[in-house]
């Protein structure tokens, strides 16, 4: 028997962490396609800040409350859903509502949580996973044998591309704001790792490379980064922006593009349609959820905070000393 109301986290306001505040609500129903996840954990990411802080509003019919990922045990399903997941660990990419005690998901957003895998875990790699393999792989064509530059390397984002790009034979080259978390990174599985505070990357990139450049930048800061990952680029290279962390706007050394025939492109997963979503988890649940199954896919795990003190959770986010992802206990 289902519960009529659960504790939630909800923005009242936007400004600093403090704004977080646990709040009564009903517990939804799923509608057709859906499923209603008792939440075990929800993963904490930067776009759940940008929400907090008014940068990053929520998409028509999304859920006010925060939270693009959890990990649980489904309770109910909507009308077209096999009636089998009932019972079912599985985590997911949800467009808003992740931290609560219940969450609605599409059914065809689910992956299924491979056993020895904890739910903690599994809440941690939604999110990252559908961003990485969709700018990585399907939009930069990242393959076998490339180099790629991935700015924030220890972040959510940077270790999973770490992990996804050394599965699939990708040398990565990331950039840190400190000498210990460049050797985070290179433990994790970093082909080289660059303190972006004492180094010139675009320096070091020529360096290492040996003045070939990189192949694939994925591009979480903009601004004046651009014309710099641009300088870091070999001949045909892919420039993916995800995020505008550095400002939104840039300037750009057409020259540069056009003598190395360059494809600059970028994208936002939240807005995007719920068909496009699921052909993105088919192919996650194709090709890259089996090394979750495997062991060889795991997330580099910071710290956990209760539901109630979200707010500690996005003070650790926006401290920056986090490593790996940050996650809400349930």
């Amino acid at each position: 028997m289902l519960p009529d109301t659960m504790t939630a986290i909800v923005c009242e306001g936007h400004g600093g962490p403090e704004v977080l505040v646990p709040k009564e609500m009903p517990v939804p129903s799923p509608a057709a396609g859906q499923v209603l996840i008792k939440v075990a954990h929800a993963g904490v990411n930067r776009p759940d800040v940008m929400q907090r802080k008014g940068l990053y509003p929520p998409p028509p019919g999304a859920p006010e409350v925060p939270g693009l990922e959890i990990a649980g045990e489904v309770v109910a399903v909507g009308e077209g859903v096999d009636a089998g997941m009932i019972g079912s660990r599985q985590c997911a990419l949800v467009v808003g509502g992740g931290y609560a005690e219940y969450c609605l998901a599409m059914a065809s957003h689910c992956l299924p949580v491979p056993d020895g895998v904890p739910l903690a875990e599994a809440a941690a790699l939604p999110e990252t996973v559908f961003t990485v393999w969709h700018n990585v792989f399907e939009r930069g064509f990242a393959d076998e044998g490339d180099w790629l530059l991935v700015h924030g390397g220890t972040s959510g984002i940077g270790t999973t591309a770490i992990s996804l790009a050394k599965l699939f034979g990708i040398r990565t080259i990331v950039t840190c704001g400190s000498a210990d978390k460049c050797e985070a990174a290179l433990r994790h599985g970093a082909t080289h790792a660059i303190d972006y505070k004492t180094q010139d990357f675009v320096e070091e990139v020529a360096r290492i490379t040996g003045g070939r450049g990189v192949d694939v930048v994925l591009d979480m800061i903009s601004g004046d980064y651009v014309a710099k990952n641009i300088a870091c680029m070999a001949d045909e290279g892919r420039h993916v922006t995800i995020a505008v962390m550095g400002g939104v706007k840039a300037t750009i050394p057409m020259h540069k593009v056009m003598t190395k025939r360059l494809t600059l492109t970028g994208s936002t997963l939240r807005p995007r349609s719920n068909d496009f979503k699921t052909a993105v988890a088919d192919e996650i649940r194709a090709n890259a959820w089996p090394f979750v199954a495997s062991g060889q896919l795991r997330p580099v795990m910071d710290q956990s905070f209760p539901l109630r003190e979200a707010s500690a959770a996005h003070a650790r986010m926006d401290g920056g000393e986090h490593i790996g992802k940050i996650v809400l206990d349930v």
